[in-house]
């Protein structure tokens, strides 16, 4: 083994389709660090998480966690950050130490790489009005991330009002007040909006996409980035609004995960251009 080699991965299941290696390993050549630190893509099943972090050894700097693994590798955890924990999800474990000293963290990066992407829009802060779609794990880092930019009362619009009780205990944790309303309703609350964020999964808002009729004047930023554009960011634009796609997301969270395992400011120039040209070839 190289004497002094840091390894990280990005795990979840599938995760072959994951663009975290690209984004990792841009930013340890430009770092010049790529010799002896290595980031690989690892398919870990909920049921393989427990046996896979106890298999960690002092090789290891920190994991990229996706879904489904985001709730499920909390309680394994030594230490769960603030904004993790209000959250309710981890998308990134720093691993320090080994053996019985070893400690390992969560964090929540997706809450930074969204607030970055709005701020690429315009937004910086004094936000009033903003509209999230959908009600899982991102949306949740959407309050958050919505609440750092001034906007504590957002509208969500839901597929389902049931299920979103999760985003509603997160939100109380968080101090933040939601006002939920059904999908179908959207059309109209968009139009006014500050910024709206889309959480649904891809395909899913291209009915609303149809019923959007602007002018729009805030700023649209769909977490989708496959296909890209999506049929919501195209009839945005062409009704006058500001859209951010959702691959400034994934850059800003891996920049920051990057920050927080190497130590190292990210370049984020470089891991911008690694990904746009992993896109154009993939997407």
């Amino acid at each position: 083994m190289t004497p002094g080699l840091m390894r990280a991965a990005v795990i979840g299941h599938p995760v072959a389709h994951s663009l975290s290696p690209v984004l990792h390993r841009a930013a340890y050549a430009a770092l010049g660090i790529d010799d002896v630190w290595r980031y690989e893509a690892v398919d870990v099943t909920e049921d393989q998480l427990p046996g896979f972090v106890a298999g960690l050894d002092g090789t290891w700097a920190g994991l990229s966690v996706t879904m489904p693994l985001k709730q499920a590798v909390r309680p394994l955890l030594h230490h769960v950050e603030p904004l993790a924990d209000v959250v309710g999800a981890v998308n990134t474990v720093l691993i320090q130490g080994s053996g019985a000293g070893r400690v390992l963290t969560g964090a929540n990066t997706d809450v930074h790489g969204l607030v970055a992407a709005l701020g690429e829009g315009g937004i910086a802060g004094g936000l009033r009005s903003a509209v999230v779609l959908g009600a899982g794990a991102t949306a949740a880092s959407t309050l958050a991330a919505l609440a750092q930019l001034g906007c504590t009362t957002p509208t969500v619009h839901v597929r389902s009002v049931a299920r979103a009780a999760g985003l509603l205990r997160a939100a109380h944790r968080m101090g933040v007040s939601p006002v939920l309303r059904p999908l179908d309703e959207a059309p109209a609350a968009l139009r006014s909006a500050g910024a709206v964020v889309s959480t649904l999964p891809a395909h899913a808002a291209d009915d609303l996409a149809g019923a959007l009729a602007g002018p729009v004047g805030g700023v649209l930023l769909d977490v989708v980035y496959d296909p890209r554009p999506t049929a919501l960011s195209q009839a945005w634009a062409a009704a006058g609004g500001t859209v951010v796609g959702g691959e400034r997301m994934l850059l800003h969270q891996a920049v920051e995960q990057v920050r927080l395992m190497t130590g190292h400011p990210a370049p984020v120039e470089a891991m911008g251009r690694a990904l746009e040209a992993a896109l154009v070839t993939t997407v």
